[in-house]
């Protein structure tokens, strides 16, 4: 069987769609588990703090253990002293989590599909603009009642990231750049023809 994603205007033509792919169930607890992946494999991880071993000097010990008064001291980079090694230092690492190809696939088909139940997923195929102007971009998305749009395309051009980049809360994606992130934020989606046949052929 196959469903339609409607066009925005007169001018484009509403596009058939496989429903294995469009017509999913909301998978609620796995499109949370995507943005949650999404959003971690984002994170810099790049938070560091030198322990005791990595800070300079330490190497002899600054005093003799007995006859000195002072209190029994073996290095210089203990925690104790100032400019000393910190204590359980922070280390770099990675918040990657993994999850498979085949869940992700279906993480995203339950996207789609309920941006389309939502009649948050819409065809243009004159989206893309011919000149470089913003206002060109705004007069386009003037027929799009959403504060946050996702304009998906099977190519950028330097016409569509000059025309939109001062456009606030508008996105472009192609359809290898996608993400769960951006497609469950945007208020609507506007796909090319192109693109959206691209995008069954990749979740097929």
């Amino acid at each position: 069987m196959t469903l339609q994603i409607p066009a925005i205007n007169d001018q484009s033509s509403a596009v058939d769609v496989a429903e294995n792919i469009f017509g999913q169930e909301f998978n609620e607890t796995l499109v949370h588990q995507l943005v949650v992946r999404y959003q971690a494999g984002a994170r810099a991880g790049t938070k560091a703090q030198k322990n005791r071993a990595a800070v300079a000097g330490g190497g002899a010990k600054p005093w003799r253990q007995k006859g000195t008064g002072r209190a029994r001291a073996g290095t210089m980079s203990s925690p104790l002293w100032r400019s000393g090694g910190v204590t359980f230092a922070a280390q770099p690492k990675s918040f990657t989590q993994k999850i498979n190809k085949k869940m992700y696939r279906v993480g995203i088909r339950s996207i789609l599909s309920e941006l389309l139940r939502q009649d948050r997923l819409v065809i243009s195929n004159e989206i893309l603009p011919e000149s470089p102007k913003t206002k060109d971009m705004v007069a386009k998305l003037s027929v799009v009642d959403a504060k946050r749009v996702l304009i998906l395309v099977e190519e950028i051009t330097d016409n569509l990231i000059l025309a939109t980049r001062n456009i606030p809360y508008v996105d472009i994606a192609t359809v290898s750049s996608l993400d769960p992130v951006t497609l469950v934020a945007a208020d609507k989606v506007i796909a090319t023809a192109v693109a959206v046949k691209q995008v069954e052929e990749r979740l097929a």
